[in-house]
């Protein structure tokens, strides 16, 4: 039985905001997409990551350091996960620094910062 959770009831203005989640999809601004997404401030893309040792460090720096953010949550699926030292010495030489947490906790997390103005990212793999 898939489940889905409301995240937010807010109408999206220029900043992406998650709506809901689920098993294996994201809506966020009004767009569903299935599977691991990342969420800029400004767009939303599939991402190939399926776990968090799949996350390629060099690419998600170069692609968070282009979208001048600051702050990079990780949704690890349905358990924290420690961040690999090798994904943190790599977003910390681009200037961001990292959290990972439950996609749930992810996604409510970076709807309260995106809401504050802040330049977050939500590396997002369902649960």
């Amino acid at each position: 039985m898939t489940q889905s959770m409301n995240v937010t009831r807010n109408e999206p203005g220029d900043r992406q905001l998650i709506q809901r989640y689920g098993e294996n999809s994201f809506t966020v601004s009004g767009t569903r997409h299935t599977g691991s997404i990342l969420v800029l401030p400004t767009a939303t893309a599939a991402w190939e990551a399926r776990g968090i040792a799949d996350i390629d460090g060099a690419s998600l720096a170069n692609t968070l350091r282009a979208a001048n953010v600051t702050l990079c949550l990780i949704g690890c699926g349905a358990r924290t996960e420690l961040i690999p030292q090798s994904l943190r010495d790599a977003l910390r030489a681009a200037g961001v620094s990292v959290d990972a947490m439950e996609t749930g906790a992810a996604c409510r997390t970076y709807n309260m910062l995106v809401g504050e103005g802040r330049a977050v990212a939500a590396a997002l793999i369902p649960r």
